[in-house]
């Protein structure tokens, strides 16, 4: 009864049937799209447009909106009435009232219910199933008969004419129940494949999930630390500001006190010239020469000094002007550059923990053919090679040495700057104390002790555990970074440009201290390590 009442009200006023691609007018009503646009077509050139329900009129043609509530809800309706269809299998005998069946005849092609089975045939020809609708399915559309076998050459369900003496003959057949068996077996062989992949696939998402959720606290440290590091620098900055500020108002206060302490001698000076120049004025305007006289006469020694006493008097001035000092910009300058070196010292320390400078190599594991130079910072390819004793700890082999001091902990950085990179080979990275020192696993990169940035000819790669990646990248810079996070076990590598570019990644479990290791190959290049 709702399903009717619901169905009425989802039908279209002008074909009277359920809604099909529904479109709304501005009006508010809904019709099928193809029956309103008909009617609109009609009403052409008549001068205006109207709704045919509520006859509302526009002056313009309507614009068809599309109602998508309305479209979903006749999907749900339309799937709900194929339900009801396929779920209301009534009683083939019961005619005065519906009665619901319990069984259906594949022999009868009919449905029964409870009352009718009692009653029913119990021959073997009469074959009972759950009720159903499509009963002629189960039979062989050629012959008429009950589907009984599989033939499975064919894959298909087939009956005993079919069997004996139809297209089948002589082909493999199984019972239908023996072959759904064995299909049923080999589905669920299926299924436990795919729950097994899909748990695999579960385990990937979670594995990623996790880490999207390490990466995002990692990125939240890090901006945490970058902002506190910029805070730092934006505070040592304006500290720095202020005493270079403070320092110039300092000078430029001391000598506006001597320049001030001049001024008030010079006018002390000034005054008493200009006393002395009234007086001789006054003189000057005296009529009685006896009296002009007398006052030169008193005052000789007073109206000027002599030209020896001016001289040391001007070049006492001029000393004291000289040394008078001022605003020192270049005092400023190298307090700026200093007070900057500082600071970036300081924001090395703090942004990596570790001051790249403490790298020294460690000649007792240097090969033969490699020079150390420069305080051990350095090292040359050596084509004569040295005399240096073959002790276990020196690389026999290839051209390689490691650092002095090892890194079990921890995050680190470490600069270096290669010399004429293009006339040879070379590799920096990181190994164990227990790498080999001779024999090809010695080889920087080819073993599971030691990780390598390797450059040869201009081409970059990355090398470990004997497995070579090539970088797409060319190196346009002569300076690079390697970075360790030990805990983390991440070591990456970039190429310190402009901006400064990340090469690669390794990621790993270290489990031994890590030696800094360059291995080098070639005439005139050198790695110097900041």
């Amino acid at each position: 009864m709702a399903t009717t009442i619901l169905g009425e009200e989802l039908s279209c006023s002008i074909c009277l049937n359920t809604y099909s691609d529904p479109v709304t007018l501005r009006c508010g009503h809904n019709f099928c799209q193809g029956c309103i646009n008909r009617v609109l077509d009609t009403q052409e050139g008549a001068g205006a447009y109207s709704c045919p329900d509520c006859n509302q009129e526009f002056q313009d043609r309507l614009d068809l909106l599309r109602n998508i509530t309305l479209c979903s809800i006749i999907r749900r309706y339309t799937s709900c009435l194929t339900e009801e269809k396929v779920e209301g299998i009534f009683c083939t005998y019961c005619v005065s009232s519906p009665v619901a069946a319990v069984r259906s005849c594949l022999h009868c092609e009919a449905s029964l219910c409870d009352q009718h089975l009692i009653a029913h045939s119990k021959s073997p020809e009469h074959v009972l199933s759950k009720p159903s609708n499509s009963l002629q399915s189960r039979k062989c559309s050629i012959h008429k008969k009950i589907l009984e076998y599989y033939c499975t050459q064919d894959a298909l369900c087939i009956c005993v004419t079919c069997c004996l003496a139809g297209d089948h003959k002589g082909h493999k057949v199984e019972q239908l129940i023996e072959a759904s068996n064995k299909k049923k077996e080999t589905l669920r062989t299926i299924l436990a494949k795919l729950l097994a992949k899909r748990a695999e696939v579960q385990d990937r998402v979670q594995s990623l999930d996790q880490r999207r959720r390490e990466e995002h606290e990692r990125a939240t440290t890090t901006t945490e630390t970058v902002s506190a590091l910029f805070g730092d620098i934006r505070r040592q900055l304006e500290d720095l500001e202020r005493r270079i500020l403070a320092e110039i108002s300092k000078q430029e206060e001391k000598v506006s006190d001597l320049v001030s302490a001049l001024i008030q001698k010079l006018e002390i000076k000034k005054d008493e010239l200009s006393g002395k120049m009234s007086h001789i004025e006054r003189v000057c305007d005296m009529t009685d020469p006896l009296t002009v006289l007398k006052e030169e006469e008193s005052g000789r020694d007073d109206f000027c000094d002599t030209e020896e006493a001016d001289n040391v008097e001007r070049q006492a001035y001029n000393d004291k002007v000289q040394h008078m000092g001022g605003v020192d910009e270049g005092l400023m300058k190298v307090t700026l550059h200093a007070g900057l070196a500082d600071i970036i010292s300081s924001v090395k320390v703090g942004a990596d923990g570790e001051k790249p400078s403490d790298i020294a190599l460690d000649a007792n594991t240097a090969s033969y053919l490699i020079e150390l130079c420069k305080g051990d910072k350095t090292i040359r390819w050596d084509s004569q090679g040295s005399e240096s004793p073959r002790t276990p700890e020196r690389f026999q082999t290839y051209p390689q040495v490691l650092s002095t001091r090892t890194y079990s902990s921890g995050k680190h950085f470490l600069d270096w700057e290669l010399y004429k990179p293009s006339s040879g080979d070379w590799g920096v990275g990181m190994c164990y104390p227990t790498i080999d020192r001779s024999g090809d696993s010695s080889y920087l990169g080819f073993n599971t002790k030691s990780w390598c940035l390797h450059v040869y000819k201009g081409q970059c790669s990355v090398i470990h555990d004997s497995s070579r990646v090539y970088l797409p990248h060319v190196p346009e810079s002569q300076r690079f970074r390697m970075c360790l996070d030990y805990e983390a076990g991440r070591l990456s590598f970039y190429e310190v440009c402009d901006p400064i570019r990340h090469l690669h990644t390794f990621t790993s479990t270290f489990t031994e201290p890590l030696h800094v290791a360059c291995y080098l190959w070639g005439h005139y290049v050198s790695v110097t390590f900041k």
